[in-house]
């Protein structure tokens, strides 16, 4: 299956950028696609080779999972590369773009969930983290 890509352009910082989307206080705050859904707990280890848990959960309690995998390879206000607990790759590329960062995120599909939806839905987190970050 070919890989998917999502991205937002945020008005802000690559520093402040990548300070919400490392840091486990923040990440609770953005990491939904929806008000529907919600991050309960995030444990990361942002080393290459650490691991990362993020617990998300529909509030009406029809799905809840660990959003879990490795990190790959990470370079500070750049690059992340992680492998998820299903070994699908994901990539995350920072740029600096004057006063406004670009976020590009490129994901293995998995193949129980129609391409669209899971397209959708990451796109949803994305954009529901620009509005996080710039509303900050």
């Amino acid at each position: 299956m070919e890989a998917i890509t999502v991205q937002t352009i945020i008005k802000a910082s690559i520093e402040k950028v990548w300070k919400c989307w490392t840091t486990p206080v923040d990440i609770i705050q953005w990491n939904n696609p929806s008000e529907d859904w919600e991050t309960t707990s995030v444990t990361i280890d942002l080393n290459d080779n650490g691991a990362f848990i993020y617990k998300m959960k529909a509030k009406d309690g029809s799905v809840a999972f660990d959003f879990t995998g490795i990190y790959d390879k990470v370079i500070i206000n750049e690059y992340i590369e992680s492998t998820l607990f299903d070994g699908r790759k994901v990539v995350n590329i920072f740029k600096a773009n004057g006063d406004e960062t670009i976020l590009i995120e490129t994901f293995d599909p998995e193949a129980e969930t129609p391409i669209p939806e899971q397209e959708a839905f990451t796109q949803g987190v994305i954009d529901n983290f620009k509005k996080y970050v710039e509303g900050l």
